[in-house]
């Protein structure tokens, strides 16, 4: 049996809401073989993160060798790559290896408001992976940062997305869960061509843990299985929309998306 495969370059949750738990639930749902490389151990829970312990350096580099000499991925999704020197290096073990399908989740701050990607890593962020990313998925704090522009209408995210196309990205996803506090959620998507909204409702709920991750997770597994990325992101926004509709409530603060809920909506057994 064959199966396509896919890859997480992210740190480690505690909590199983978010990073590499939160990324191989989700290659999992979604049919891919997944794999992964740690690039820090998070404390972390519902109310927030604790602590962050990256992985030595030269151990990040082992785990990206040994993907590279044996399993060669078919879809590659970044998360939390901790500082300008982790950014660096595995843009140039993806280099190296050739890997393409690559979704970069520029992630910098996590929902209880802890900091995990340093101001020093944004030019490496900018420079080196940007122009690897088959897709970037941006919320839009991240999208302020990369780009420098105050994200206050809908021009202002136009001209973002624009920004972060002309900085190498095949496809940019300008995430729209904090634009605004409206009956309905807008994903802007742009391709050098042309923008499109993905509209959803906005749904009620503290339990959206995870999201970013996830929703970037299900982009990479619906490349690794061959779908165009127009598709994969119509795709990977269903899922998400449905795990954030049947949240699980665990915890005491922001509990996580509902993983499974996807494949159990297809199945009807909500």
């Amino acid at each position: 049996m064959t199966v396509s495969k896919a890859l997480t370059i992210a740190g480690s949750d505690s909590g199983g809401g978010a990073g590499i738990q939160a990324d191989l639930k989700t290659f999992q749902e979604l049919g891919v073989y997944g794999m992964s490389v740690l690039t820090a151990v998070t404390a972390q829970n519902t109310t927030g993160v604790q602590g962050i312990f990256p992985v030595a350096i030269e151990g990040l580099e082992a785990q990206l060798k040994s993907i590279g000499t044996d399993l060669t991925p078919d879809a590659i999704k970044t998360g939390m790559l901790f500082s300008g020197e982790y950014i660096e290096r595995t843009a140039y073990m993806i280099r190296k290896f050739q890997w393409e399908n690559v979704v970069v989740d520029p992630v910098m701050i996590a929902k209880g408001g802890a900091t995990l990607l340093g101001e020093e890593a944004l030019h490496a962020m900018k420079t080196r992976m940007l122009p690897l990313a088959k897709i970037i998925t941006p919320n839009i704090p991240e999208a302020e940062a990369l780009t420098g522009i105050k994200i206050d209408c809908s021009e202002a995210r136009i001209e973002a997305a624009r920004v972060l196309f002309d900085a190498g990205a095949d496809h940019v996803v300008v995430k729209g869960g904090h634009f605004g506090d409206g009956e309905f959620v807008s994903d802007l998507v742009f391709n050098g061509i042309e923008m499109i909204e993905l509209v959803e409702k906005r749904i009620q709920t503290k339990n959206t843990h995870g999201t970013g991750c996830t929703f970037s997770a299900a982009l990479a597994a619906e490349l690794a299985s061959g779908k165009k990325a127009e598709n994969a992101i119509v795709n990977a926004k269903k899922y998400i929309q449905t795990a954030i509709e049947h949240g699980i409530d665990v915890g005491s603060g922001h509990g996580p998306v509902n993983h499974f809920a996807y494949r159990r909506v297809i199945h009807e057994q909500y």
